[in-house]
């Protein structure tokens, strides 16, 4: 396969190098603000997809050899680079995905923060020790690499979430095949020739190019693959759980959400505000994690309502490379037809729409994908915005009468993301952490991620642990050994 130079058509990375994928067809990378064409790279194959788990299978015995500290270094000196290219690579990511480039800049730095946080844990990685299993005999417990672990990684978040596997897998000694999604490879390919730049082995990352649906069976299924750690919607995750069955492999699925974020009486209103709105719109209402339900005591709904109103006004909507632009367009003309079908459904229910709901007028949006933020009030129950996750810039408002109401109508969903609360009692506090069937819950603080804490899901939003110390849990496995002494010993 020929190497080709950086620039608008891009190759996929392979064993240290830039590959054209010669004869493949290659997939235009679209700017989802103008639809005008940024790039394109090469449409593989399950030929491409052996390939590169081959050079990460061949990559695997000299790095996972290298010793946890030097692992560590070159994951620091790696996020380094990726540091000096802040810039172009935030630009890049605007251009490929939609967002406004001050959010951009802040997943790149978030990024390279993750790389870091796991560059300094390097040295954390340990064993056990059990004296006296028997006479003359004790244990040892070895943490060890898995081998080849295959990254998965959607367009929302391109570069942290696909950190989040990066940072653990490499530090604890794997090497990884990385697979962006077909609309947003550009970023990732940069990120991947910069770490190999700064000393990363070649081999020891790789970038395959194409769609899920022809690259996923050959990737998750490849028998060389260890472990598959997939960022993706509940239907797709359940079909790439269901071929990891089939080669018992080691599975990290983080799937969909519908996080809850419930006001209480005594809350703060302006800071329980702000939060939903920047939970509710950042990144066009496209992330996991974002507030999709918000659950209101009803002696405080109509004040809460009005703040909210206020601040989503406010929201300036254009292409991410305006200056000022808060909220960018949707990524594809599919998410916001799906957006469109969700919120007809919400008001033929019975919700009262207090702002947006229709796409923006002007020249400026005739050809992105566009989409006003939207506030709805008292859907249905059964209305899709609360039994569906919501992708977009789409937040329904219930009125409730208490903390138990609304613990119960937050924990209805299918979905065990994140949730939110906002009260000054501390008791109230308690009872919504234990109560909420999340993997996370924040408490009078806005919808941040933290590296230090564990991050995963429980019912349909997946299982797993990424961030904190723990992630390194599930890119090892242990080993016992037993070690007697001889006779004399």
């Amino acid at each position: 396969m020929a190497v080709v130079e950086s620039g608008a058509e891009r190759g996929m990375f392979i064993g240290g190098s830039v590959v054209a994928g010669d004869g493949l067809e290659r997939t235009q990378v679209r700017d989802p603000a103008s639809g005008e064409v940024v790039g394109s790279v090469p449409r593989a194959s399950a030929r491409e997809v052996d390939l590169a788990v081959r050079a990460a299978a061949s990559a695997f015995p000299g790095w996972s050899a290298t010793p946890a500290a030097a692992r560590g270094e070159a994951l620091r000196a790696a996020a380094e680079r990726v540091r000096e290219e802040l810039e172009p690579l935030a630009l890049t990511l605007t251009h490929e995905q939609g967002k406004p480039l001050r959010e951009a800049r802040l997943e790149i730095r978030r990024c390279i923060h993750t790389l870091e946080h796991y560059a300094g844990l390097a040295k954390a990685i340990r064993g056990g020790y059990v004296p006296a299993l028997d006479e003359g005999a004790h244990g040892l417990v070895l943490r060890k690499p898995l081998g080849v672990v295959a990254a998965i990684v959607p367009w929302n978040f391109p570069t942290t979430l696909l950190a989040n596997k990066l940072g653990p897998a490499l530090v604890a000694g794997n090497t990884v095949v990385a697979k962006p999604a077909e609309t947003t490879p550009l970023t990732t390919l940069r990120v991947a020739e910069l770490m190999h730049e700064a000393g990363l082995p070649a081999g020891v990352l790789n970038v395959v190019t194409g769609s899920g649906a022809e690259l996923g069976r050959p990737l998750v299924a490849h028998p060389l693959v260890a472990k598959v750690a997939f960022t993706g919607s509940t239907p797709v995750g359940r079909q790439v759980m269901a071929l990891a069955a089939e080669g018992t492999k080691r599975l990290t699925l983080e799937l969909g959400g519908s996080d809850p974020l419930i006001v209480c009486a005594d809350a703060d209103l302006d800071a329980a505000v702000s939060a939903a709105s920047v939970g509710r719109f950042f990144n066009c209402g496209q992330a996991c994690l974002a507030v999709k339900r918000l659950f209101v005591h009803e002696a405080v709904a109509g004040e809460v309502v009005e703040k909210l109103l206020a601040k989503v006004r406010r929201l300036r909507l254009g292409p991410g490379t305006e200056e000022g632009v808060m909220l960018g367009p949707l990524h594809t003309a599919g998410q916001r037809a799906t957006i469109e079908e969700q919120v007809a459904d919400a008001l033929a229910r019975g919700a009262r729409l207090l702002c947006g709901g229709r796409r923006p007028e002007g020249v400026t949006f005739e050809h992105g994908y566009f989409y006003e933020p939207t506030l709805l009030l008292e859907p249905a129950s059964d209305a899709r915005v609360a039994t569906e996750e919501v992708f977009g810039p789409v937040l329904p408002i219930w009125r409730v009468r208490d903390l138990t109401e609304a613990i119960e109508r937050a924990n209805s969903s299918p979905f065990g993301l994140g949730s939110s609360v906002f009260t000054r009692d501390l008791d109230a506090a308690t009872i919504a952490a234990e109560q909420l069937r999340t993997g996370y819950t924040w408490i009078n603080s806005p919808q941040k991620v933290y590296d230090e804490l564990p991050f995963g899901g429980v019912g349909e939003s997946g299982f797993g642990k990424e961030h904190g110390i723990e992630a390194l849990d599930h890119y090892t496995e242990l080993k016992s050994v037993v070690v007697k002494r001889t006779a004399g010993g």
